[in-house]
C-alpha cells in the first residue's frame, strides 16, 4: 500500500502527476518530471555513496525511459511508465525494479523461469519498491 511517510512515494507520486499532466497536453510536464528524476538522483546518491547501487539505478532507467518517449516511434512508452508508476505510488508494486534486479550485474543466480515467477509474482514486503532506500536509511540512522 501506499506509504505516504515515504519522501520516496512523493517524489514518485509528483513524477506521476508531472507524465500525466504530459500526456493530458501540458508541454512543460515532461520536462519537470526529468527534471524531478535527476533530483531524485542526486539525493539517492547523496544518501547511498555509490553511483551503482540499485535505487540510482532504477531512477537513472527511468529517466532514460522519460528521454526515450520524447522520440515519436516511442513515445507509448510514456503511457507503460505512467501505468508502472501509478502502480507503484498506489500498491508498492514496482515493475521496473524487479525487472533491473534481474540484470547480469545484480543478480547472482542462473536467469530460469522460477527465477522470473520469483521476481514478478514475490509479495510486495519481499521486494522493496523501486530500489527503496529512504526508509532503510532512515531505520539505519535510528539504529546509530
Amino acid at each position: 500500500m501506499a506509504n505516504t511517510y515515504d519522501l520516496g512515494w512523493w517524489y514518485w507520486f509528483l513524477t506521476v502527476a508531472l507524465l500525466a499532466a504530459w500526456l493530458a497536453g501540458w508541454q512543460p510536464g515532461i520536462y519537470l518530471a526529468m527534471a524531478l528524476c535527476v533530483i531524485q538522483i542526486i539525493h539517492v546518491r547523496s544518501l547511498t555513496h555509490a553511483l551503482t547501487a540499485f535505487p540510482i539505478q532504477v531512477r537513472i532507467a527511468y529517466l532514460g525511459l522519460l528521454l526515450a518517449g520524447l522520440w515519436e516511434p516511442l513515445a507509448w512508452l510514456h503511457w507503460v511508465q505512467l501505468v508502472g508508476t501509478s502502480a507503484r505510488v498506489l500498491v508498492g508494486y514496482c515493475f521496473l525494479a524487479r525487472t533491473l534486479s534481474l540484470a547480469p550485474w545484480n543478480s547472482v543466480q542462473p536467469f530460469t523461469l522460477a527465477l522470473l515467477q520469483r521476481t514478478y509474482f514475490a509479495l510486495q514486503a519481499a521486494a522493496p519498491p523501486c530500489g527503496a532506500v529512504f526508509a532503510r536509511i532512515s531505520l539505519e540512522r535510528a539504529q546509530v
